[in-house]
């Protein structure tokens, strides 16, 4: 019979640091935008596979209410993408900022996120980012940006920003979407309805009117009409 002797195990060469080094880096991080992960990044409770998602159809687990907005740029597709991208935190929502932090501070006091969170990064967006009160779903570079809401409502709700090329230009295609639970779902979305008149429609083109201005001097294309001088 061979005995065979087991490996000798040797620690690892580790040096922990200490707190007020470990607490220096963390803030040089964020400083520096460094960051990967925040607390606020964690997905919350009693989120399924089976709720529904923006994407399905009507006939797919209930009613999918609507609000379509489209918008047209001069603005390149790539500029009109990074304007989406950095929407939310410090930069906020582009129309009516009163309004959104009244809904932030409501969903605090019932115990929803509230709008504390803001963003990660300011101009990047990561599936899985917290924003302000929703959830980054989907980011397609040039293409798409989906958000899911993460406050408290009677069904779910998203946000979701589709861009096309358009000539010289782009179309900014935004979608405001809810899927109502029961008749408490229903009331709450059309209540809503004059809001999102005073919203969503102003949001898409202000979208559209800052990726103009994003964009660099050698993108836009001319508005001097044919012929005239330069």
């Amino acid at each position: 019979m061979v005995v065979t002797r087991p490996p000798t195990w040797t620690p690892p060469d580790l040096h922990p640091l200490t707190f007020r080094r470990a607490v220096g880096l963390a803030l040089e991080r964020s400083a520096a935008l460094q960051v990967a992960t925040r607390w606020s990044d964690a997905d919350l409770p009693g989120r399924s596979p089976a709720d529904p998602l923006p994407t399905d159809p009507d006939w797919a687990g209930g009613s999918i209410l609507v609000d379509a907005q489209r918008a047209s740029s001069p603005a390149a597709p790539a500029d009109l993408f990074a304007t989406v991208a950095g929407i939310g935190g410090h930069r906020g929502w582009y129309v009516t900022p009163l309004l959104w932090s009244i809904r932030g501070l409501a969903d605090k006091l019932i115990g929803g996120v509230g709008m504390r969170r803001g963003r990660r990064h300011p101009d990047e967006l990561w599936v899985g980012d917290a924003l302000d009160f929703w959830r980054v779903e989907a980011v397609e570079p040039d293409r798409l940006v989906r958000l899911r809401a993460e406050m408290k409502l009677p069904g779910e709700a998203w946000l979701e920003w589709q861009i096309a090329p358009d000539g010289a230009g782009s179309v900014l295609d935004q979608r405001a979407i809810f899927a109502p639970r029961g008749l408490t779902g229903r009331l709450y979305w059309y209540a809503l309805i004059p809001f999102h008149a005073l919203i969503f429609a102003r949001m898409a083109n202000r979208i559209a009117a800052a990726a103009e201005r994003r964009a660099p001097a050698g993108r836009r294309p001319s508005t001097r009409p044919v012929g005239a001088p330069s």
